[in-house]
């Protein structure tokens, strides 16, 4: 595979010299200037592209209490777009409204507009002093919010396509007016997008993931993939990346005129929700998918956590659900990939939206296609219930140990790797387990009890 990939990251690197570029490279936007308080609300008009980055974004980081609250009217449905109009009711007169749309004339985009208008015209509200518009540069949308003047207009290059657009305009402008840093977003993707920049494929962390998918699917698309994340606030992140890898990968044609059918189906929605839902089917019925695994180690803020019984926490349950079907998944021959993040914030979400970007482009090559058009149950709760028990082991030396002394201690010599999991996880929220030595390099490290400098363990 290597010469694919080599070629891979030679096609990536001339992509950006002309049609694709990587808007995380620092390009940044500022949010309408507007009179302090005047706006209470902001309601966004787009759909696909111009929706999905948003609200996955606003889903993950938005703060409990925003600056402005955001909705969203992302399809034609005409109840959907009343719904999100009443649910506004009063506040309709302090809410700016974003309306994006590359082309200018999304029929869906367009008609949410139209019924936007007049439900301002019927409260006797002018809507150009409350409308923005995301677009490319002289779209019908373009001249329409400039003849009207609108609040503002944020361009969108014609190089960005709209299920890559995140982190342009589309999703920054709402992100900043929920209160996200999304100067720390950017700088998460930038430092991600550099790591996907190596021609070393073993330090390239979307080659690494590019690799698995063409493994796991047999270059061919044999296999759905299954997205899990193991956080609430990530419920949204399966459907961003249904529409970033399907819309990209599913193709009819290679770059050679062959016809190929190439494709990954995605799906999913979180855990540990979904293991009362179809994991049943994944661990014993037809074994046509993979699993992406989203694992996060910090459970709650710093001096938040608190435990439900002796040595565990509600955080801890979620942790032993995750890799409990893990486990059960392994023991009967179903492939998975964990992708792993210390806790959700700007800079993490940043650069998981810059890691699978690049990851879907590197992918595309492998297979030889272009990304950018549009042409059981049971037994992982055992296992997670073992998964527990052997945390509380890991607990019980008051020296340091290495992670083989560990494992010997715990009669668990075969489960190194989870007591390596488990011990990070248990760092990763202060929870007494102390390392010496690096997580990147598992056999350096000693554990012992006391408070634990979890930057330094993560350095």
């Amino acid at each position: 595979m290597e010469p694919k990939l080599q070629k891979a990251f030679a096609d990536m690197r001339e992509l950006e010299k002309g049609a694709i570029a990587n808007p995380d490279e620092g390009r940044m936007i500022k949010p309408p200037s507007c009179p302090t308080g005047r706006f209470t609300q902001v309601l966004s008009v787009g759909i696909g592209g111009s929706a999905l980055g948003p609200q996955f974004v606003a889903e993950a980081l938005a703060p409990d209490n925003p600056p402005l609250k955001i909705r969203f009217i992302d399809n034609t449905d005409p109840a959907g777009i009343d719904h999100q109009i009443a649910q506004l009711g009063p506040e309709l007169a302090s809410t700016l409204v974003i309306v994006i749309s590359k082309s200018g004339g999304t029929p869906e985009t367009r008609n949410g507009l139209l019924e936007v208008q007049k439900a301002f015209r019927e409260a006797g509200l002018d809507f150009s002093k409350q409308g923005v518009a995301i677009t490319q540069e002289n779209s019908l949308l373009d001249n329409t919010a400039r003849i009207e003047g609108w609040v503002a207009r944020f361009p969108m290059f014609d190089w960005v396509g709209g299920r890559t657009s995140e982190m342009s305009a589309v999703g920054l402008l709402p992100a900043a007016l929920q209160g996200i840093d999304i100067k720390e977003m950017l700088v998460g993707a930038s430092i991600m997008d550099e790591a996907n920049r190596s021609t070393v494929v073993k330090n390239n962390p979307a080659a690494l993931l590019a690799l698995c998918w063409y493994w796991a699917s047999d270059g061919v698309g044999s296999k759905d993939m299954v997205v899990l994340p193991y956080k609430d606030s990530l419920l949204l992140f399966s459907r961003y990346l249904q529409q970033l890898v399907m819309e990209s990968l599913g193709k009819e044609f290679d770059l050679d005129g062959n016809r190929v059918n190439q494709g990954l189906s995605v799906y999913g929605n979180k855990g540990s929700t979904d293991q009362h839902a179809y994991i049943q089917q994944l661990r014993e019925g037809v074994h046509n998918f993979f699993v992406t695994f989203i694992e996060v180690l910090r459970d709650r803020p710093p001096g938040h956590d608190w435990e439900l019984e002796p040595g565990v926490t509600c955080g801890d349950y979620l942790f032993g659900m995750m890799q409990g079907t893990r486990a059960a998944l392994y023991s009967n021959d179903r492939e998975s990939i964990t992708v792993t993040v210390q806790e959700v914030t700007p800079r993490a979400v940043g650069a998981l939206i810059a890691l699978y970007e690049r990851a879907v482009g590197l992918y595309a090559s492998l297979v030889n296609i272009n990304a950018y058009h549009q042409p059981g149950v049971e037994a992982g709760k055992k296992a997670a219930g073992e998964v527990l028990a052997l945390q509380k082991s890991c607990k019980e030396p008051v020296e340091p140990l290495t992670l083989e002394e560990i494992a010997d201690r715990c009669h668990a010599a075969e489960e190194i790797e989870m007591i390596y999991k488990i011990i990070a996880h248990m760092a990763a929220n202060d929870r007494a387990i102390i390392a010496e030595g690096n997580c990147g390099s598992p056999r350096s490290i000693k554990v012992f009890l006391g408070e634990c400098n979890v930057d330094d363990l993560f350095t």
